[in-house]
């Protein structure tokens, strides 16, 4: 089980490894392999508290007295965002994923370990088949997946819950068990009721996991051929993705939304794909070369000889940032005095204080989204539209990243 849990690093674990000990018995389980594979100095654990039951708290005390004895450092993260609207578990999980990017790079953490299990990629392949799930959907959880710029790993990803709990019982060691596990509100014990039912016929966890591995091995081939068009139709102009609109009429339907996806990930830093209708609507009018519209924090729009895709100016008009900060997650902006100053997009009124922008050769509302130096109602500087004044607008995002980056789940 050791030489499992290790191969599930590729041969290149971090030099300093985070762990996510929810309490549960994977999570447990998993903390204590890691503590034999690894000098426990190299780890550090973490328990998101969500605030959601009372014995939340106490589990997470549970997990520190656990790390302390194996030598491991631990950390609680608490949780205090819901307001009772909307979907818990979504708005849980993505609160759980930002808490742990933050605490991993506050902490110099290379990677953070996950302890989801094959059981956990067949319920997810059960659920996203009940979304109708294309390629990627079904093709379930990755290995490796970045999220705020942190990778997280699933090393534990080839062992069952079952072979898990084993390896606890073996040790003596204890966990906790979340009630929700036995709730049926949540589609994932849903999912888990409905694979219980499917084992007569076949259809086993395992079968399952196969099948999603077979899907993985799809999805990266259509990723490298997306790859491959990408270089045939797209170019970067000053952060938007500019296209050729014959080349892109001409692609097969799945790589050229599998681009427009890419496009607007990578120019809007979003960490989901927008949904799957308003998406195929967009996508039909790009192909026929008039579109018009916004998604997903996207201007999408036909200009001269292109198709642009460029930053919606709503998405940005209320960000901010100091010189030499990150604006807009995307955008550095350094020059000769920053003092007093700051970065906003651009908006009708810098545009006006730019005589020149359409000799530029960007859209307008690629301009109006664009970042620039102010000093109160003042335009001091605007190096997309023809004003730089010596200062130095830089991308901190690599255009690489939208010519290779496959789509992660």
């Amino acid at each position: 089980m050791l030489q499992a849990v290790r191969n599930g690093f590729s041969g290149a674990p971090p030099e300093r490894l985070g762990i996510a000990v929810s309490g549960g018995g994977d999570s447990v389980a998993l903390l204590h392999i890691l503590s034999r594979c690894f000098d426990p100095d190299r780890l550090a654990a973490a328990t998101v508290d969500h605030g959601l039951r009372p014995e939340a708290a106490q589990e997470a005390e549970a997990v520190a007295a656990q790390a302390a004895a194996l030598g491991i450092a631990h950390a609680t993260l608490r949780w205090s965002g819901w307001d009772g609207e909307g979907n818990l578990q979504d708005q849980a999980r993505r609160a759980r994923y930002r808490l742990l990017a933050d605490w991993a790079r506050a902490a110099g953490l290379g990677a953070v370990a996950l302890a989801h299990t094959s059981d956990d990629q067949a319920e997810t392949f059960v659920m996203r088949l009940s979304r109708a799930a294309g390629v990627d959907g079904l093709a379930a959880m990755q290995p490796r997946r970045v999220v705020l710029g942190v990778p997280f790993l699933r090393p534990a990803l080839g062992l069952s819950r079952a072979a898990l709990r084993a390896y606890l019982t073996r040790n003596g060691l204890s966990w906790a068990e979340d009630p929700s596990n036995q709730d049926d509100a949540f589609g994932r014990i849903r999912a888990r009721r409905a694979l219980e039912l499917l084992e007569d016929t076949g259809l086993t966890a395992e079968a399952l996991v196969r099948v999603a591995d077979n899907m993985a091995r799809a999805r990266d081939a259509l990723d490298q051929c997306t790859t491959d068009a990408a270089q045939e139709v797209a170019k970067i102009r000053h952060g938007a993705v500019l296209l050729e609109p014959a080349g892109f009429a001409a692609l097969p339907e799945e790589i050229a939304r599998r681009i427009l996806l890419r496009a607007i990930g990578w120019v809007a830093g979003a960490e989901y794909p927008p949904r799957r209708a308003p998406l195929a609507e967009l996508l039909a009018a790009m192909r026929q070369g008039n579109p018009a519209g916004t998604l997903g924090g996207c201007r999408i729009l036909r200009n001269g000889a292109g198709l642009w895709i460029c930053r919606e100016y709503a998405a940005v008009r209320d960000v901010t940032a100091r010189p030499g900060d990150i604006w807009d997650n995307r955008w550095r902006l350094t020059g000769p005095n920053g003092h007093g100053c700051e970065i906003r997009a651009m908006g009708r009124s810098g545009l006006e204080q730019c005589p020149d922008w359409r000799d530029i050769g960007l859209p307008r509302p690629a301009l109006l989204a664009s970042p620039s130096v102010w000093e109160g109602d003042h335009l001091v500087a605007a190096p997309a539209a023809g004003r730089p004044e010596q200062w130095c607008a830089t991308l901190a995002v690599a255009e690489d990243g939208f010519f290779a980056a496959p789509l992660s789940h």
